[in-house]
């Protein structure tokens, strides 16, 4: 009898003890909004800040509601205006171009490569003809491109770069913290990303002004120095009567389940780099498989895997992922004709231009893509590889 995986692909890990003990204080105290505090306490959200300011190396950081009202605010931050044109990766997930689209911009959609990362050659050319100021560089299910290569293109074009680390919180290129290249990096701590807070986001950057207007955006009012991680309130002075509340604050709930989790998140990497080499190791050499490359210089956190079919169409490849799920196995597929579940792509979002996108709709038609969670174990992680090299026969 075939053998069937049991596990499932949506379940995360418990929140930690010391995580469900700082909530429930919290709670205790009443005080959930980030700006009520008691005298000369803090607040969680205040430490959050100050503490991935320091993981990730930056001067400046701010906790906010989402991972999408973290694009937004750094977009707002920059003074995109309507019409503007703004680059972006063809392949990324929905919140991306919607953040763009929000405020009246235009995404324009710039390939993606076989390996899953944004085409420099595409992204030269766009930059060139788009004449954007602006790109919003997605690290689309945690693949990071030649970032060197990349700042240099945007040094070459004056494009300033917007990280969207939402599936690359914890990874770095050529020991340089995801989002730390460009001049904001934005993360997402909702359920599925590496610290989880159900919905959450936070935002870093070395640029005073542009930290001090975000914090104003979040909705800070005036009560902007009680944030340890933020520019001097001389800064704010300039910009606080001419800059709109956009409110998206964090509040002190999620970010004490958050602090202790951050702590844990570099032995949560490695654990999740096993799951990823085990899958890697049962698919290398798989007949008609074709899988990333990674970079030596890239440090991924492997949380998600991807792979493709070449050479199948769409019956083929439909057929492929129902005789996986059959078996347990649920592989999300970017190639079908509408979108499921996170697989939309740039033909899906009408709100944008039609762009023909031939490199990227090539790669997509036969993309599959599975979340590899921690409550995975290595050998579950093997099993799953074991029964998607079965199913490629068929």
């Amino acid at each position: 009898m075939s053998e069937r995986f049991e596990g499932n692909f949506t379940q995360q890990e418990p929140i930690s003890e010391d995580a469900i003990a700082a909530a429930v204080a919290v709670l205790r105290s009443g005080r959930l909004h980030r700006y009520n505090t008691a005298p000369n306490e803090p607040g969680e959200v205040a430490l959050l800040e100050q503490e991935f300011a320091a993981f990730t190396g930056a001067k400046y950081c701010l906790a906010v509601a989402s991972g999408g009202y973290a694009l937004g605010c750094a977009l707002r931050a920059l003074d995109v205006a309507p019409n503007e044109p703004v680059l972006t990766n063809a392949f990324t997930l929905a919140p991306v171009p919607g953040a763009i689209a929000a405020l009246g911009a235009r995404p324009v959609f710039v390939e993606s490569t076989e390996n899953l990362t944004i085409d420099l050659d595409d992204l030269t050319a766009k930059a060139k003809a788009s004449g954007a100021r602006v790109l919003m560089l997605s690290h689309m299910r945690g693949h990071l491109c030649d970032m060197d290569a990349l700042m240099e293109i945007a040094r070459a074009h004056d494009l300033r770069v917007i990280e969207d680390c939402a599936h690359t919180m914890g990874a770095s290129w050529a020991g340089v913290p995801s989002g730390r290249h460009g001049v904001i990096g934005c993360y997402s701590t909702q359920t599925y990303k590496h610290i989880n807070s159900g919905e959450g986001g936070l935002i870093v950057t070395d640029d005073p002004e542009l930290a001090a207007r975000m914090i104003l955006l979040s909705g800070s009012y005036m009560m902007y120095p009680r944030h340890l991680a933020a520019p001097a309130p001389e800064v704010f002075e300039a910009l606080k009567y001419d800059t709109p509340n956009v409110s998206g604050r964090m509040d002190s709930l999620r970010a004490a389940i958050l602090r202790p989790q951050l702590a844990e998140l570099p032995e949560r990497v490695a654990r999740w780099n096993r799951l990823y080499g085990a899958m890697e190791a049962g698919l290398t050499g798989a007949p008609g498989v074709a899988l990333s490359e990674r970079p030596q210089a890239e440090h991924y956190v492997g949380s998600s895997f991807q792979f493709r079919l070449p050479g199948r169409d769409g019956a083929r490849m439909a057929d492929f992922v129902a005789r996986c799920a059959a078996r347990g196995v649920e592989l999300k597929w970017f190639g079908a004709d509408e979108p499921a579940g996170f697989t939309s792509r740039h033909d899906s979002w009408r709100y944008a231009e039609a762009q023909e996108m031939p490199k990227t709709d090539a790669v997509l038609a036969t993309l599959l893509d599975l979340r590899l969670p921690l409550t995975f174990s290595e050998s579950d992680a093997a099993q799953i590889a074991r029964i998607i090299r079965d199913e490629l026969s068929g």
